[in-house]
């Protein structure tokens, strides 16, 4: 384990599999992982209810409190998982953001399979076509913290092999790896995705 705590963020549109990724990459790295969704839920750190959403507000300043407590308590690492992960840690404390891809035809299908529909889906497939995770990430952390990762067709475990390529520096950490827009703009397919607009 390395002597300065890191903390290693996930974050992506819903479904793109930041908690799957999250706990397998904290076991390999015999991190803690910190599923801000689920803490929000259990701990009650919540600010109200989205109800045209179907889901809970999370109120930001408690559930940085929340989460500055638990890493002061633990010894090591953190993976941090969750869509807001960037607003909940400092920059100065991010070791690395991860942002996880997917094709937006693969994540419209896992979406579905989740329940995902009318405006939620929609809102969701805009959110990852339009890059709303990965600008929001570069915004609060820096460009140089943040890598994307394109999960599409992948395993978890392909894509944890990759986050720790990064982390030991046998990978480069970039950005700008896809383009789902241009990508539905090629294909004349964009309307197709956007419709909510």
């Amino acid at each position: 384990m390395s002597e300065i705590k890191r903390a290693i963020l996930v974050t992506g549109t819903p479904c793109v599999g930041k908690t799957s990724v999250s706990r397998l990459l904290a076991r390999r790295l015999h991190a803690r992982h910190i599923d801000l969704a689920r803490l929000v839920e259990r701990e009650k750190l919540t600010s109200g209810i989205d109800r045209a959403r179907g889901t809970l507000i999370a109120d930001v300043t408690r559930l940085t409190k929340h989460v500055q407590q638990i890493r002061r308590d633990w010894e090591g690492d953190v993976v941090i998982d969750g869509h807001y992960a960037v607003d909940v840690v400092s920059a100065r404390d991010v070791s690395r953001v991860f942002v996880l891809r997917r094709d937006p035809d693969e994540l419209k299908s896992l979406m579905e399979a989740r329940g995902f529909k009318d405006k939620k889906l929609w809102e969701n497939l805009a959110a990852e076509i339009l890059d709303v995770c990965l600008y929001d990430a570069v915004r609060a952390c820096g460009q140089d913290k943040v890598c994307e990762i394109d999960a599409t067709g992948k395993s978890v475990e392909t894509v944890v092999e990759e986050i720790i390529s990064v982390l030991e520096g046998k990978k480069p950490c970039t950005v700008g790896i896809v383009d789902w827009l241009g990508k539905l703009e090629r294909e004349d397919r964009l309307d197709e995705f956007l419709k909510s607009f």
